[in-house]
């Protein structure tokens, strides 16, 4: 079963079949929001599917059955803001509870972003034939939300794994292998072991001890401790394939975050993945030391 039917049995049955209508096409996003219709978002643009709108209802239905009717086993998760459904994430807002300035969970639920993850193999052949012909050095893949950076990772992945490199990867959301019941939906290569629902940084430091990895994966570093992590297994002679949040070299630059993180002199490599849909492009650059 594909992410997009996955996807479907998640939805009320009305809903399910008027989204069927778009099966086959490069769905992103399935996304409700109660008292506004149902849409879908493609190559960057949201398309309604339905005229009805969403209830708060069709919202629960959807969240009992991405929990298996237990919201409260799934309290860690939703501190998070989603909660993830076999390879598939489901991000959530509404009106959250406070406890002492602490935030203590959701009170209500008013919109779900269902995102559906894609294998495309050959994605960016001729920047993997760019960087990697030589050999393996430190890359950083960045791109704005949405723009095709776990895609393209878990392609690097499986690319770099075929060749014969012991990749480790860190799936904190079960996003690149979108495993279901043990088994990975999405191909990761013969050399590839994977740690799911682990914080990025704590399981980098598992894999280095554990699995012996010549190349250490993860996707989205968003925290100081993720980058420091990096800097550790770097010190320790693994290789580090990673993503970020940003359009560009100066926008990475300008977050204390990355820019820190560029100060580390851990990548060797940049990508900077452009465009929407099929029109997307892959330019890579040296990082200067």
């Amino acid at each position: 079963m594909d992410g997009f039917e996955k996807a479907l049995t998640l939805l009320p049955e009305g809903l399910r079949r008027k989204t069927r209508a778009f099966q086959g096409l490069p769905v992103e996003e399935i996304r409700l929001r109660t008292g506004r219709p149902p849409t879908v978002l493609r190559e960057g643009t949201e398309t309604p599917f339905a005229r009805e709108p969403v209830t708060g209802e069709d919202l629960q239905r959807l969240l009992e059955k991405a929990t298996g009717a237990s919201l409260h086993t799934a309290a860690a998760a939703l501190a998070e803001g989603y909660l993830s459904y076999r390879g598939l994430r489901i991000g959530l807002c509404g009106e959250v509870m406070v406890q002492r300035g602490e935030w203590k969970g959701f009170r209500s639920f008013s919109s779900a972003a269902i995102r559906i993850p894609r294998e495309v193999r050959g994605v960016c052949d001729g920047v993997i034939r760019q960087l990697f012909e030589g050999g393996f050095e430190n890359t950083l893949l960045i791109s704005g939300p949405g723009g095709g950076k776990t895609t393209a990772l878990r392609e690097m992945i499986r690319r770099l794994s075929d060749r014969g490199m012991r990749v480790a990867v860190v799936d904190e959301r079960n996003e690149l292998a979108a495993s279901d019941g043990g088994e990975a939906q999405f191909d990761l290569g013969a050399h590839t072991d994977v740690l799911i629902g682990v914080p990025k940084a704590e399981g980098a430091l598992m894999l280095l001890r554990a699995m012996n990895p010549q190349i250490i994966a993860v996707d989205e570093i968003t925290r100081p401790e993720d980058t420091e992590a990096m800097a550790q297994a770097a010190g320790c002679g693994a290789g580090i394939l990673a993503s970020a949040h940003a359009s560009g070299l100066d926008e990475l630059q300008r977050r204390p975050l990355y820019r820190a993180l560029l100060r580390r002199g851990i990548f060797t490599n940049l990508v900077v993945i452009s465009g929407a849909g099929n029109a997307r492009r892959y330019t890579a650059e040296r990082l200067e030391p």
